[in-house]
């Protein structure tokens, strides 16, 4: 029965709508409360409209009362609930959700049955919810525990039940914990990295909340996230628990502005650093976060030192690209991040009737067991190419070596690719007309001889100009210390040429696989090695400073030139680093380099790029120190500090004095492992002036030096740059073979990019970095 109140006074009354069933007046709404004592028969769900009545209660009065036709009762029970969800919310809790139901008239509530156990069937009713969800509270630990839900109507029509969903407890001990990964690691600027969170025990499936030191998040959601950020440095992403906010996860990503590592020793100057690496530190480089990543198999040694760029456009995406040469005449493309390894292309120079150079037809053993490409190559990241010198043999007693611009997309040949480096080439001298049998030349020219020429110094590319340099295989005659310089936009363009013994013999610049170092000037130096001195045409042994023209600007000789010569100690074994200027200095000008030195002492020499001092009585150089060992190297330059390895002595590092330009004459920290025979090229990596690393190969397990018959693993150290006395990570004590670099290739050189290590072997480029 529906109506209206009003007062019996007729005092305004604010009407509300109110309903009668037997014995029972119903009302929302309404201050106050009224009922009806006695059944005031009235049907079920009849209507009636209200004139003057009385209820005598409250002071009221019923108006307009007028009865009305009952309409059938309801028997459609309400649909029933679907999608029954059951989440586990701790050890004591698990909630429940579902698709509410429908009805023809309504539906009022829901019906919660229980049973305990995953199959169980005496289910009993424990709950009668109205809206679709209910918290089943003050359950059992490590228990299961089923549902099953029904609908009721107004008229107490019930539906069907559910499906049941079945869900366990917690256990009461049951701790929440989160873990990320990956844990750490490194990017270029603008890379996206994806992290995934993981969490134990988490109550209601809640997830995590992300967040960031820096950067920028995208594509988050309670599980994974994607990170990105447009300015280089170290940042720590942070996975939170939803469900307890005091349990969290985190990650370290260094994110580093390098534009590459496109040629020896990192850069023109030759110092060997990377202020770029934001990923490794001092504090993750140890055997618990920092190891062997993978490995991508090559066809080949490789001598030539890695190269790396990032955010290359290649297989169909922008990939950060290691580019790998070897002397079986092969150059790789492979992605420098993906595990397993992921390759782009390959470049072989070897066709029917074309093969690497067999070392015996160069009557040495010095590379022993074929010859292609040695030399580092050298990319030009502004055009996309690489360049590299092949030494190939093609039929009987035809050699040939080819400068190559590659592209670094897919390595096909570009800008007159490939030019034929023959014994065409000559200089104006009288020190040999070739070996009268690969090569030859009138009188009064001195013939390029690809066979004899050994391109082992590697490439350099300054001002648009590719500049190569060679040496011999073992001092085996004829042979000079050549120069070319190439237009690198047009190979087929004729080179310049710069020949250091015209006029007599040998005097090869190969540096033990060092590069000419460039000043601001465009000034290339290199150092020679046994040959004849003149001062005139022919300078053995010698330091040399050539404009970019490839003329002769200034040089020093040590006195003992004579005595380098004559006994076999090349000054030329080691490589030339051009140091940072120092202008608080009297000698702001300096460059450093050394060879085998008088007893195999392998003297190093200060030297004032100014006025090399030439050939005097007396050395005129800045400093002269010797260090006990000889060098085949090329030495590092980090924050006013040189590194060097020479062969059977610690890896040490010597200060340099900002006023004096001079070394100290001690080391102010050095390694506790001594390197064999070759030494090392150390590399550094930092984080601009903090968090320095020095890197080193340990190589003497290879039969090319070792002459034990039996190949061993390269060894990759690193040390702490302030303290070389603080080892981080020495890569033979993580035990299997898994975890082994591939077999040393002498003279080889690590290269650090973007938190990883790339280090060339036998057989393989070997990839370590940090653990994810």
């Amino acid at each position: 029965m529906r109506g209206i109140f009003s007062s019996r006074t007729g005092a305004a009354f604010s009407p509300r709508r109110w309903r009668i069933r037997p014995a029972v007046l119903q009302h929302d709404n309404l201050s106050g409360r009224f009922y009806v004592k006695r059944t005031l028969g009235i049907r079920q769900r009849s209507t009636f409209s209200c004139a003057v009545l009385l209820i005598l209660c409250c002071g009221l009065a019923l108006t307009g009362c007028n009865s009305a036709s009952a309409p059938p009762p309801d028997t459609t029970p309400p649909t029933a609930p679907t999608s029954l969800v059951t989440t586990v919310a701790s050890s004591s809790q698990i909630n429940l959700s579902w698709t509410a139901s429908t009805d023809n008239v309504g539906v009022t509530g829901y019906k919660v049955e229980r049973c305990q156990g995953a199959a169980c069937s005496n289910f009993a009713q424990i709950a009668t919810p109205t809206a679709t969800s209910f918290n089943d509270t003050g359950l059992t630990a490590s228990t299961s525990y089923s549902y099953r839900v029904r609908a009721t109507d107004a008229e107490g029509n019930l539906s069907t039940f559910s499906g049941p969903s079945t869900a366990m407890t917690m256990a009461s001990n049951a701790a929440i914990s989160v873990s990320i990964s990956p844990r750490r690691g490194g990017a270029v600027i603008s890379q996206a990295i994806g992290f995934t969170a993981s969490v134990q025990n988490d109550v209601g499936a809640a997830g995590v909340t992300w967040t960031k030191t820096g950067g920028a998040f995208t594509n988050s959601t309670a599980t994974s996230v994607t990170f990105s950020s447009t300015t280089a440095g170290s940042f720590t992403v942070t996975a939170t628990s939803n469900a307890d906010n005091t349990k969290s996860a985190s990650a370290t990503v260094g994110v580093t502005d390098l534009t590459g590592v496109t040629t020896y020793h990192n850069n023109p100057s030759r110092d060997g650093t990377n202020t770029h690496e934001f990923a490794l530190t001092p504090s993750n480089v140890n055997t618990t976060t920092f190891g062997k990543l993978f490995s991508c198999a090559v066809d080949g040694e490789v001598y030539a030192q890695p190269l790396w760029l990032p955010n290359l456009s290649i297989g169909g995406g922008t990939h950060n690209v290691v580019f790998v040469a070897t002397e079986n005449d092969s150059v790789y493309a492979f992605d420098a991040d993906a595990s397993p390894c992921r390759q782009y292309w390959q470049k072989s120079f070897l066709s029917a009737g074309v093969t690497a150079v067999p070392f015996a037809d160069t009557r040495a053993s010095d590379i022993n067991k074929k010859i292609g490409i040695t030399g580092t190559p050298v990319i030009d990241a502004a055009s996309q190419t690489l360049y590299v010198v092949a030494k190939t043999k093609e039929g009987t007693g035809n050699y040939h070596q080819r400068l190559h611009a590659l592209s670094l997309i897919d390595g096909t040949e570009k800008f007159a690719s490939p030019v034929d480096i023959t014994p065409a080439i000559t200089v104006p001298g009288t020190g040999d007309v070739g070996d009268g049998s690969t090569c030859s030349s009138s009188a009064g020219n001195v013939p390029f001889c690809p066979l004899e020429e050994n391109q082992r110094a590697g490439l350099a590319l300054v001002s648009g100009n590719v500049y190569v340099a060679w040496a011999s295989h073992g001092d085996n005659q004829p042979y000079h210390g050549w120069i070319m310089r190439f237009s690198a936009s047009n190979l087929a363009q004729a080179p310049v040429l710069f020949n250091d013994s015209p006029n007599g013999r040998e005097s090869g610049i190969w540096m033990s696989g060092g590069a000419p170092a460039f000043d601001s000037s465009n000034n290339l130096y290199v150092i020679t090695g046994n040959g004849d001195y003149d001062g005139t045409k022919d300078f053995g042994d010698s330091i040399l400073k050539l404009n970019s023209s490839l003329a002769l600007q200034d040089w020093f000789t040590p006195t003992v030139e004579g005595t380098l010569d004559s006994q076999d100690l090349d000054l030329g074994a080691g490589g030339a680093v051009v140091l940072v200027d120092l202008p608080s200095s009297s000698v702001p000008h300096v460059l450093i380099g050394g060879g085998k030195g008088t007893n195999a002492q392998g003297q190093i020499y200060v030297v004032n790029r100014d006025n090399m001092g030439q050939l005097n009585a007396t050395d005129q150089v800045v400093q002269e120190l010797s260090l006990g060992g000889m060098i085949y190297s090329t030495a590092a330059f980090w924050q006013s500090t040189v590194y060097i390895a020479v062969v059977g002595q610690q890896l040490r590092a010597f200060p340099i004095s900002t006023s004096t330009s001079m070394l100290s004459t001690t080391p102010g920290s050095q390694s506790a492992h001594a390197f064999g025979f070759p030494g090392a090229t150390p590399s550094v990596s930092s984080s601009g002036t903090t968090n320095g690393i020095v890197w080193a190969l340990d190589t003497n397990s290879t039969t090319a030096m070792n002459g034990s018959g039996t190949d061993g693993p390269a060894v990759l150290y690193a040390y702490d740059a302030l303290n070389l006395g603080t080892q981080l990570y020495r890569s033979d004590t993580v035990i299997g073979a898994a975890n082994a670099a591939g077999n040393a290739v002498k003279f080889c050189v690590p290269v650090v990019a973007n938190g990883k290590v790339y280090v060339g072997t036998q057989t393989e480029l070997t990839v370590f970095g940090l653990l994810p």
